[in-house]
Order: structure tokens, then sequence, then C-alpha cells
């Protein structure tokens, strides 16, 4: 006799019901969820379950919270291929996005050890610092830390930086066009910092990714540490495998 299959737990229920919904456009992309007791009591369960299972949504990207505002249906994911060297407008003006900038900072710094050894420069050396919040249709998509030899990074931070990339214009207002870029990508947490900048919980997921990018020389001369937001963008490449020797 074969017994019967365990039941699924009460969130993972509210959890598929709540998805089915988004699925079908019941709850449209940007809208808001019902209320914690709302849903208490539309599916007769705990807080608690309610809280399970908006969480597991969460983690599936499938809804986010905004603090002080609610929990609201996301847009669906950006897929971006890191198959070259591209910038922030570049990337969002290909898959449909409208790019845009907004300028929080920009200061003369001392390079530290980590920025002098993306840069080539002798650690205590003054660079230029510019950060920035990248937004996609008007959703912030990453903030932006980026790192500049102190000569042509005062000449950047002359240019309205919520208007013009900083690929652009060292391409093509100082002639200094870039050839190629070392990435390294990590998964991390979003600093009290990162998160305000960004309007998500501190803790959030978050692709960190380390940018040197070089020109002719090659000779770096742009470093930056760029924090996506994990629950907006999935990275993607394809990567070609080694002719195997022959025997």
């Amino acid at each position: 006799m074969n017994s019967a299959a365990p039941a699924a737990p009460l969130y993972a229920k509210v959890e598929m019901t709540l998805a089915e919904d988004i699925a079908a456009g019941r709850l449209p992309i940007g809208s808001q969820l019902p209320s914690e007791d709302c849903l208490v009591s539309r599916f007769e369960v705990s807080r608690t379950t309610v809280r399970k299972a908006v969480e597991n949504l969460v983690s599936r990207g499938l809804v986010q919270i905004r603090r002080g505002k609610g929990t609201f249906v996301a847009e669906p994911r950006i897929h971006q291929e890191l198959t070259e060297l591209s910038g922030f407008v570049e990337d969002m003006t290909a898959l449909g996005r409208h790019p845009t900038a907004r300028l929080l900072d920009h200061r003369v710094v001392v390079a530290g050890e980590a920025v002098a050894r993306e840069l080539d420069i002798t650690a205590g050396t003054q660079v230029t610092r510019i950060e920035r919040v990248r937004l996609a249709d008007g959703v912030p998509i990453s903030l932006d830390e980026t790192y500049l030899p102190l000569a042509i990074g005062q000449k950047i931070v002359q240019h309205d930086l919520e208007a013009e990339p900083i690929f652009s214009l060292l391409e093509d207002k100082y002639d200094l066009p870039l050839v190629e870029a070392k990435y390294q990508l990590e998964a991390t947490t979003a600093t009290a910092h990162v998160a305000a900048a960004l309007g998500i919980a501190v803790g959030s997921p978050i692709f960190l990714i380390e940018r040197t990018s070089y020109c002719a020389g090659p000779r770096p001369i742009d470093y930056e540490k760029l924090y996506y937001r994990g629950d907006f963008i999935r990275f993607v490449t394809r990567l070609a495998r080694r002719p195997r020797p022959r025997s």
C-alpha cells in the first residue's frame, strides 16, 4: 500500500498562488502586494507563513521589498552578456532600456594598495574618485565607484557626468581608446551605503564587479567597483572549450 505524498507546507501554497497571480498579470509588474493582514485573511494562515512565502518570492526575484513603502512585483531581470568591454549606457541601450545616472560625489583621494595596484601607480598617489548611481528606466541598478589617474580624472569631472558616460569621454574627448579590461566578479551583500544608494535593504544580494580598463600599451586608465543589484540583473557569458590534444 503506497503512502500518501506529504502535503506541501502552507507557505509553499501561498508562494505558488502569488507566483501564479504574478505570471497571469493579476499582480502586474510594479504593483504592490496586498498587505500582510490581507494575505493572512485571504489564505487563512499565520503571519509567519505569509512572511516565509514572501521571503521565497524575494529570493526568486519575483518581488522586491522597498524600505518604508512595501513589497512590489519586480521587473523581469536584466540579462546582460559579458562578452566584450562595454559601458552601462551601451549595455542598457542594447537591451532597450533607458539609461540615466545620478552623480553622488567626486573628489581627489589618496590611492590605497588595491587602487594603486590596479592603476599601476604608487600607493599614496592622488587619484580622482567618482561615485554615481546608474539607473535603467528610472530604477537604480548599480552603484559605480570609479578611480582615474589624477590628470585625466580632473578633466573628466569638468563634464556633466549625469549625461556623459566616462568611457565616451575617455575615447571621444580625450583620445584614449579602450582596448581591453580585466573583470573580477563576486557575490556579496549590500552595506548600509550601497543599500541607501540603490534603495534596497541592507544585506540584500549584490554582484560586485571589479573592472580595470586599459588603453593602448596596455596602460590601466580606469578602475571601477560596480555594485549591481542581485535581484535585478543576471550576467550571461558563453565560453569556448579549449581544443583537446590529439593522441
